[in-house]
């Protein structure tokens, strides 16, 4: 049989586990799976590799269009050359921190004809929960195909801007829950108690806190928990599927886990970055580092790490939220922006701390940044290597240390916590529906093969 690719040699993650087989690909899909698929196509030597699915980033912010206030913020060609050589082949696009917010056909529109020709790499869009589209926002939404919902119980938004997103009071996210549970579509929340948060930042700025150990202080963990168990309640009165963005506590992914033996359908993902920095450590770093929940205390990094691979965290992702260096290169943390430019370190960072450091299984690690993803969102073309599927790949290079620098990043902006810092294992290439879109050898390809699905 003739294939227009085949990946040979390389070690393969499959549903059923890592095999050494050979993937044939042709007209951008998987079409076969077999020991020797011989060499009829172009073949793709994946030897001493790691062939995972091609991540799904879950939640990623790209700031296109700006409307003229964030205009320098990350765009789609940026954002998505990054994500190739990130080894992340699709990710889900949050309805913020756009201007306008995606919250309706209009504004969905305008993002979408934003990101044309722009695309390395394949993008799935939500769209926003805000107590401005109760009125027929969400079912406009949802005939134009958002892959799911988004919103905010703690503060968000710029009131100053027009069209900026808002977060949700307790009425709002109840009837927006009615709504959404209608189309069978789930609701990502942000969970942190925002008056509580609010006023204890308010209470430490006033009296001259400027560090991030303050800040991180200022939401404590309790104002996480307390959120989720109120999403909980209404996910349980109103019948939505709810999904917990950024868990950063392990208490926060207990509540889920007990939840679900409840009935509730209900799941949970944390961030990169939660299961990498610790608080002790947030000032020698600077602002850079600073993100909503907050990135905790050294000794809770390992009940993370212990959910995770018990499976009770569904996903890994980025939360991937840039903005310019100037909101970040701020004396006092309170005053910077909160978000953190991770999209280009997920795969190798994680697999070198997950897999090479504290030996997890590969069919987890495909799990987690990929096929769990594709399940909870009913991304039916993605998220695992099996016939019929999108060719959709990262080739993993273990055992492959190098350093990130600033002049490797695709980011608009080139500030990351990532930087400087040694990474165990590469993302040696990347595969996007049967086509490379970057490589160790021939860096971020120019062919914009990505599309809005």
């Amino acid at each position: 049989m003739k294939f227009d690719s085949i990946i040979k040699n390389g070690l393969v993650i499959l549903e059923t586990g890592e095999q050494h087989v050979d993937v044939g690909i042709s007209n951008g899909k998987i079409v076969a799976i077999a020991e020797d698929l011989g060499t009829d196509g172009k073949v793709i030597d994946a030897k001493g590799l790691v062939v995972s699915p091609g991540m799904i980033d879950a939640h990623v912010h790209i700031t296109e269009p700006g409307g003229g206030y964030r205009d320098l913020w990350e765009g789609y060609d940026t954002g998505t050359r990054a994500s190739a050589k990130g080894g992340v082949t699709s990710f889900m696009e949050m309805p913020l921190n756009q201007v306008p917010a995606t919250v309706d056909s209009d504004s969905f529109n305008k993002k979408v004809d934003a990101g044309q020709g722009k695309l390395s790499v394949d993008v799935y869009s939500y769209g926003g929960l805000v107590p401005f589209n109760l009125d027929g926002g969400i079912q406009e939404l949802d005939q134009e195909g958002v892959v799911a919902y988004k919103a905010f119980v703690a503060t968000c938004g710029d009131r100053s801007i027009d069209g900026d997103f808002m977060n949700v009071d307790d009425y709002s996210l109840y009837e927006g829950m009615r709504q959404i549970a209608k189309t069978g579509k789930v609701l990502t929340i942000h969970a942190e108690n925002a008056p509580i948060t609010d006023k204890l930042g308010q209470i430490a700025y006033e009296n001259g806190e400027t560090s991030l150990a303050a800040y991180v202080d200022t939401r404590p963990v309790f104002t996480e928990v307390e959120p989720i168990q109120k999403i909980i309640l209404f996910a349980k009165e109103t019948g939505c599927k709810v999904h917990i963005a950024h868990v950063a506590c392990a208490e926060g992914v207990d509540l889920v886990v007990k939840a679900q033996e409840e009935g509730v359908d209900i799941t949970c993902e944390t961030c990169t970055h939660y299961l990498y920095f610790y608080k002790e450590e947030l000032d020698s770093i600077g602002p850079v580092v600073k993100c909503s929940p907050p990135i905790r205390e050294k000794d809770r990094m390992p009940g993370m790490w212990d959910r995770l691979f018990d499976g009770k965290i569904d996903m890994v992702v980025s939360d991937h939220s840039p903005c310019t260096p100037d909101l970040k290169d701020k004396e006092n943390a309170f005053e910077a922006w909160g978000g953190i430019s991770g999209l280009q370190s997920n795969v190798d960072m994680f697999y070198d701390e997950a897999v090479q450091k504290r030996n997890m299984p590969l069919k987890l690690f495909a799990d987690v940044i990929a096929t769990n993803v594709a399940k909870r969102f009913g991304l039916v073309d993605k998220g695992s290597i099996a016939i019929g599927k999108d060719a959709d790949f990262v080739l993993i290079k273990p055992n492959s240390p190098h350093v990130l620098k600033a002049e490797d990043l695709e980011y608009r902006n080139k500030i990351s916590p990532y930087l400087d810092r040694e990474y165990g294992a590469q993302v040696a290439m990347t595969i996007v529906r049967g086509t490379e879109v970057y490589s160790l050898e021939n860096g971020v390809s120019d062919v914009k093969i990505g599309k809005f699905i």
